[in-house]
């Protein structure tokens, strides 16, 4: 099993249904990913607590990194080993919100390089919703398969 620093939680909010459904994804924040878009974006996610259960994590760290406290069913996404080894679990909740009203969490970090000065940065510095083909480019590759769960757990639009 992996070690807790290796394991994060996250929740993908997602709206709609079949060709309709969208997936609200998160930018990092910070200098090293301001230019960059594609294949970067993120459910919002992150470290579980020792003493912490997974769906806990993935709440706590949603409401962090955006400021909005989705209520409802969670739908679970199962895990999905990420390329530098860490295992991400994730819940997929519906809902509605305005990403335009994000307040994330921060980070100090010394920028510029070797400058001295320590800045603070968003952890996610936007949000924004996406439909399928988009989610799917726009997401970190090992994340991709959460866009493709959810439509399976979803089933066949009716």
């Amino acid at each position: 099993m992996a070690s807790r620093n290796s394991q994060s939680a996250g929740l993908p909010l997602f709206r709609g249904r079949g060709a309709d459904l969208e997936v609200l994804l998160g930018h990092p924040g910070g200098p090293f990913w301001q230019n960059k878009d594609d294949a970067v974006w993120s459910i919002p996610k992150g470290l579980i607590g020792v003493d912490e259960m997974p769906l806990s994590a993935a709440r706590r760290e949603f409401a962090e990194e955006t400021g909005h406290h989705p209520e409802g069913d969670f739908l679970p996404l199962g895990a999905a080993r990420q390329r530098g080894g860490k295992v991400v679990q994730a819940w997929a909740i519906e809902g509605d919100w305005d990403p335009a009203l994000i307040r994330s969490n921060t980070f100090e970090m010394e920028w510029p390089p070797r400058s001295g000065r320590h800045r603070n940065f968003p952890e996610i510095d936007r949000a924004a919703w996406f439909d399928v083909a988009d989610a799917r480019r726009k997401i970190l590759m090992g994340q991709a398969i959460f866009v493709d769960r959810l439509l399976e757990a979803l089933g066949p639009c009716t």
